[in-house]
């Protein structure tokens, strides 16, 4: 059986970067959100993916970043992936994929099975989507709040596409998680931090142990 593959989002230190590389994580998440507490600046993201490069894959995550800023981000620092949080749709992924040259994957809030099936929709747009949790009304993030997906709702699903779990997700309950949904791929920004955008090392370790345990 193929080992789920991890990525820990929201990294925003060299020390938090070091403990995902050492813990075998597949990728790393950068969060350009203003908004969040895991956001970084341009320097400070580029320093990380420069220190990254070769060593992990770098995913950028946007909600509704205008072409401007999101042109300035992909030439100011090495992304691997670009991840949307937004409002995007399957022509708008397209089109911004071609357009950076780089895989695009597309967040879906989901509470029922019929947010599952909206997936499909984004099949030959998007490289991979994320099912996370829908954040509650007038919530400042569109992720990276700690709220869980029910898992029976992912249950034997077969989207037309690669897919990641994402949402509540952390070292103690990673492992029922997978064994629920299957997930071939998980995500986990606030589950392995001691406070909102502080990474832990320990926590990083212990996550990424209980995924391949």
């Amino acid at each position: 059986m193929v080992a789920p593959l991890i990525k820990i989002c929201g990294i925003n230190t060299p020390d938090a970067l070091d403990a995902a590389i050492a813990a075998q994580a597949d990728f790393i998440g950068l969060v350009f959100f203003a908004r969040s507490p895991r956001h970084v600046e341009f320097d400070q993201a580029a320093a990380l993916a420069a220190r990254a490069a070769g060593r992990v894959n770098v995913v950028g995550l946007f909600v509704d970043p205008t072409p401007e800023y999101l042109a300035q981000a992909v030439a100011t620092v090495r992304l691997d992936t670009l991840q949307l949080h937004g409002r995007e749709t399957p022509e708008h992924v397209a089109a911004l994929g071609l357009r950076h040259g780089l895989p695009v994957w597309k967040a879906l809030g989901v509470t029922k099975r019929d947010d599952v099936a909206a997936a499909d929709r984004f099949a030959g747009a998007a490289a991979r989507v994320l099912f996370d949790a829908k954040p509650p009304e007038g919530a400042d993030l569109p992720g990276g709040n700690g709220l869980r997906i029910d898992w029976a709702v992912l249950k034997a699903i077969r989207p037309a596409l690669p897919w990641m779990l994402a949402g509540g997700l952390d070292p103690a309950n990673v492992a029922q998680a997978l064994a629920i949904t299957g997930a071939p791929a998980v995500d986990v920004s606030s589950g392995v931090e001691s406070a909102p955008g502080v990474k832990d090392a320990t926590r990083i370790a212990a996550f990424c142990a209980a995924v391949r345990g």
